[in-house]
Formats: structure tokens, sequence, C-alpha cells
């Protein structure tokens, strides 16, 4: 848009010149025919030539001229006019960019405290009755020592519970990063980290940090925690890398974070459109803030990931 109305700008300046250059050519016209009598000299050369009606030219020539002066002067008028119908279309499409980004925004905020409430409801409720109900089942189990078939049912019940209880722990880390809200973002991502350390023990996973990364908000410390945790997931299911490099940075504390996130696996081929949605999903949350991703990669070049996400009320 910034482009389009610097060339309109351009062909209003040039239609400026045009008319300047037709006002100034004529005032020397004038002063030369006034000078040197053109117009009596005009008379004396046609005289003779009467039959051709020559003498006649100085009346078209004047409407000519005319015809050039409305000419310049409508194409000025014209340019001025879709200079500023384009000023108007760009202060709204400004407008509507910057409603659409507070919209997203609120949109990560909604979604966040949704995860965390849901989180909080299955810990605090469903894991309550699955440890109740394990409780029970151990008391069954120990009840029924001289009922070997009792015992059984009841030691399966409880292998069984533990499993529930293990697949709602993995259910309320995926809604809410461990010890993000009592330890900050650097604990929760340590966490993170050292849970796909564990996972993947044929990948060295490097993490580093720059800056006071804890002085930020909770909204962009929750798309930083995001980004680096759908980032190791991609590694895990597609990379088949044996190297993965994360490094968080703040130098300024006016000036957001950077990510980057960089594997030596497989790589792949970005012109190819990609059909996941972890990627949409980390662009989406990154764009909310009013940050932007790059993502860089090609056939065995391995896959990086850079993102620079402003501080709150400096969105780029």
């Amino acid at each position: 848009m910034n482009a389009k109305i610097r060339e309109h700008a351009g062909r209003k300046t040039s239609a400026r010149r045009d008319f300047a250059v037709v006002v100034l050519v004529a005032l020397l016209t004038a002063i030369v025919c006034v000078k040197f009598d053109v117009s009596e000299v005009i008379a004396a050369w046609t005289r003779p030539h009467e039959r051709l009606q020559l003498d006649e030219l100085p009346g078209v020539l004047l409407v000519i001229a005319i015809a050039l002066v409305w000419f310049s002067w409508r194409r000025y008028f014209e340019a001025r006019q879709q200079l500023n119908l384009r000023r108007a279309a760009e202060t709204k499409l400004a407008e509507a960019l910057a409603e659409n980004q507070r919209l997203a925004l609120k949109y990560v905020d909604t979604q966040e405290s949704e995860r965390k409430a849901l989180a909080r409801d299955l810990h605090d409720e469903l894991g309550q009755f699955v440890n109740a109900i394990k409780l029970d089942a151990v008391a069954v189990r120990d009840s029924s020592a001289l009922h070997a078939p009792i015992a059984t049912i009841a030691r399966t019940m409880i292998q069984n519970i533990d499993r529930v209880y293990d697949a709602l722990g993995g259910l309320i880390r995926q809604l809410r990063p461990v010890g993000f809200d009592n330890l900050g973002l650097l604990a929760a991502l340590e966490h993170c980290v050292g849970e796909w350390r564990l996972r993947l023990p044929a990948i060295s996973i490097e993490m580093s940090t720059a800056g006071n990364l804890e002085s930020l908000d909770e909204t962009c410390a929750l798309v930083v925690f995001r980004l680096v945790q759908e980032a190791l997931t991609n590694v895990a299911r597609h990379s088949e890398a044996t190297q993965a490099r994360i490094l968080l940075e703040r130098t300024d504390a006016g000036c957001g974070v950077q990510v980057l996130i960089v594997d030596n696996g497989r790589g792949a081929d970005l012109s190819v459109p990609r059909t996941g949605l972890g990627l949409i999903g980390m662009r989406e949350r990154v764009a909310a803030l009013g940050g932007s991703i790059t993502l860089s990669s090609g056939i065995g070049e391995g896959f990086k990931v850079m993102a620079s996400i402003p501080a709150p009320g400096r969105a780029s």
C-alpha cells in the first residue's frame, strides 16, 4: 500500500510539474511575442497567402494552448484525488489490521485462560476422583488377601487407574506448562526440554538463554513456550535429527524476545504446501502479538525456526 501511495504521489508531482512547464512556456511565448511583434510579422507573412487562411492560425494555437493547460490541470486534480483515496484506504486498512491483531491477541488470551481453567479442573476434580478410586482399589486388594481372584481384579484395577492417571497428567501438561504459574517461563522450559531429552535419547537437545526472560508478560511467555514445545514436537516426529539447539534472547527489556530453534535433520521442501496445523498455529500465535516468524529449510539441510516477538505496545 505504501508503494502505491508513493507511486500516486509521484504522479501528482509529475502532473504539477507538467502544469508549471505549460504555464512557463506560455508566459515566455507571450514575452517573446510582445518583444518582437510576432503577430505583425505573421500577418505580413500570411498576407500574400490569404487564400490559405493562415491568418487564422494564432486562434487555433490559442485553443490548443488552452486545451493543454486544461489537460495538465485535470491530470493534477485526478492524481491528487487518487492519492487522497489511497491514503484513506491505507488508514482504513491500518485500522482493520490493528483490530484484527487485537482480536487475535484476545483469542490467544481466551484460549490460554480456558486451558488453564480446564487443567485446574482436571487436576482438582478428576484427579482427586481417580486417586479416591485407586485408594478404594488398594483397600479391596489388601482386604482380599485370602481371595485370590478378587485380589487379582483389584491389582488390575490399580494398574488401569495408574494408566488413566498418567494419561490425565499428560493432558494437564499439554494444557498448562508444568511449573509455569509458580516458577516461571524458564522452569517450564527446562522441564519441557528435560522431558524431551528422556523421550529422545538419540537427539542432543541444547537450550541457552540470554537476558531477563522472566520479565515477559504472561501472554508473551506462553507464546514462547508453545513455540519451543511445537518445534520439539516437530523434531521428534519429522526431523530424524541427532542435534537440536534452542536459543532464547532478550537483550533489552523493551525489545521483546528472539527465538531460534535449529536441528540438523533431513529438512523439508518449504515450496510444497504444508498440511500440518502445528506451523500454522505457531504463525498465528506470533502474529497475534505483532511479531514475525521465518522458516528456513531444504532437503537434507535441517530445519530452522526464527521468531521475533515484540514487547507489549511495540508491535511491528
